[in-house]
């Protein structure tokens, strides 16, 4: 009872710290990771010893997919170049700066240990970064950019991680024996993540009832994860690619649809909640580790890598930043949005979006106990996390104030032409149909689509205003007749939900609730 209880505390404490966070316009993850640490100096902290490969299938596996899932592959394909310079090259270069600092300091760690440090410092998270993008709607190719990194980039430094591992428990390494098996990790992880969507889907798609197919959704990411990691292959590169496809092939319907992405929703965001302060909860146990002079040494160390770790992604970022820019400024033809030309400022914005979360910290934690330099690769991994967290987390968002970068409206241009789209096949559905229905329909319709020429939004339209105010008095009336005993529950329930489907269909799905 003293975990459980330990937990729901943390849980309260942790969901009232993510909303002081947004009342203060700065990260969630940033406060979470903070308050973490703060717990882990009380006495009687709470300690959860979770094994490293339960953390990562149970903290990445559903954000991943479900990050993938929203993940546009058209803008994934038009900013490919910009997406592979972060994921390869930004992270190969961060793994080699990492590895050569490290041995500056220690020059007894293995050039393998310093890799697999460099490695499992290297990928971002991208939930801290997204949160401030939120709210301030940046460049849309600069949002497309970073979500679609932070896809990949755990992939690319967690292939190198495990081969940098395997080096010191095998004594050597071989960059030429062990390209072949780096090519058939990633290209097996690719099929399988492929291949599973086809049963998934249509498993899925013969599920009638929400709690199940909501229960079967988060039992098939985790089975999908495992199964990766029994075959050897990549579990993040399968799963990314298996949400990817799934979000393509999904037949589910309007019933079904929303409450699992309701569920979904508040489940990513409670791992998250748990992720950060975790994060924070796993200062205690490092330092205990370490003690005087080693300390201190270690910590210098590992503030000095904080420092290349932000400084080598901001190089890199601003370097391909100035040279895509040269290169698009010469180009004739007009840019779409998703592929409007990089500058220095959105440069910037993406190196500075760096920060880095529980993947670092599991894969530190997830080192074999004679792992050479294990306690100061765990500190490392720490004081990044949190360095990043706290330095670029608060200042991200005065960042993009002060840059002013433009608005963008290419969400709202879109949207105008998807609801026309529809509209449009909605009327043409309707023709050669002489009822009084479809006429009433008609004239809705019609009137939806004037509305949407002219950039306005059809929920705002006269008869949704209307509708929204007979729903509260229907609501009213119907609680009334409950109280006076003359329906029971069942039908009070019953009706309740017709009136919120009429609600919902009644309101813009970016309004407010």
């Amino acid at each position: 009872m003293l975990i459980f209880e330990t937990l729901l505390g943390l849980l309260l404490g942790a969901t009232i710290l993510s909303v002081v966070a947004r009342r203060l316009n700065i990260p969630y993850p940033t406060l979470l990771a903070v308050g973490g640490a703060v717990v882990a100096f009380l006495p009687g902290a709470p300690r959860f010893d979770l094994p490293p490969e339960l953390i990562l299938a149970v903290f990445v596996a559903p954000v991943l997919l479900d990050a993938a899932y929203d993940t546009s592959l058209r803008d994934l394909r038009d900013n490919w170049q910009a997406v592979l310079s972060l994921v390869v090259v930004a992270v190969g270069l961060t793994t080699v700066a990492v590895a050569f600092t490290a041995r500056l300091f220690f020059p007894d760690v293995p050039w393998a240990a310093a890799i697999a440090l460099g490695a499992l410092l290297a990928p971002p998270d991208a939930v801290a970064a997204l949160a401030v993008m939120r709210q301030v709607n940046p460049p849309y190719r600069l949002r497309k950019i970073l979500e679609g990194e932070s896809l990949l980039n755990d992939a690319s430094a967690l292939l190198i991680y495990t081969l940098a591992v395997g080096a010191v428990i095998s004594g050597s390494f071989s960059v030429v024996g062990a390209l072949p098996t780096f090519a058939l990790v990633v290209f097996g992880s690719v099929a399988v993540g492929w291949l599973l969507t086809w049963p998934v889907t249509w498993l899925i798609g013969h599920i009638d009832d929400a709690p199940t197919s909501v229960i079967v959704q988060f039992v098939l990411t985790f089975g999908v994860w495992l199964l990766a990691e029994r075959l050897g292959l990549s579990p993040v590169v399968t799963v990314v690619v298996f949400g990817l496809t799934t979000a393509r092939q999904s037949g589910m319907s309007a019933r079904l649809r929303v409450p699992s992405f309701a569920v979904w929703d508040a489940v990513t965001f409670v791992l998250n909640v748990l992720a950060f302060t975790l994060i924070g909860l796993q200062l205690g146990p490092i330092l205990e580790a370490l003690s005087g002079a080693e300390l201190r040494r270690s910590l210098v160390a590992a503030l000095v890598i904080l420092a290349v770790v932000i400084l080598v992604r901001l190089v890199w970022a601003l370097s391909y930043a100035l040279s895509r820019g040269r290169r698009r400024s010469s180009d004739t033809h007009p840019a779409q949005p998703s592929t409007a030309p990089l500058r220095a400022k959105n440069g910037l914005v993406i190196g500075w979006s760096g920060m880095r979360g529980i993947v670092t910290l599991a894969t530190a934690l997830a080192l074999p106990d004679e792992f050479p330099s294990r306690d100061f690769i765990q500190l490392t991994a720490f004081v990044v996390v949190l360095g990043t967290l706290v330095i670029q987390g608060l200042t991200l968002r005065p960042l993009l104030t002060v840059l002013r970068l433009p608005q963008d409206t290419t969400v709202e241009t879109e949207l105008r032409l998807a609801r026309g789209g529809a509209l449009k096949a909605a009327l043409r559905a309707l023709e050669g149909d002489d009822s009084e229905a479809a006429g009433r329909l008609r004239l809705e319709y019609q009137a939806d689509l004037g509305l949407v020429r002219d950039g306005g939004d059809p929920h705002d339209a006269p008869d949704n205003v209307l509708r929204q105010r007979v729903v509260d008095a229907s609501r009213r009336a119907l609680a009334e007749i409950r109280r006076t005993g003359k329906i029971g529950d069942d039908a009070y329930h019953l009706v309740e939900e017709e009136l919120d489907w009429l609600e919902l269909s009644a309101r813009s799905a970016s309004a407010p609730a």
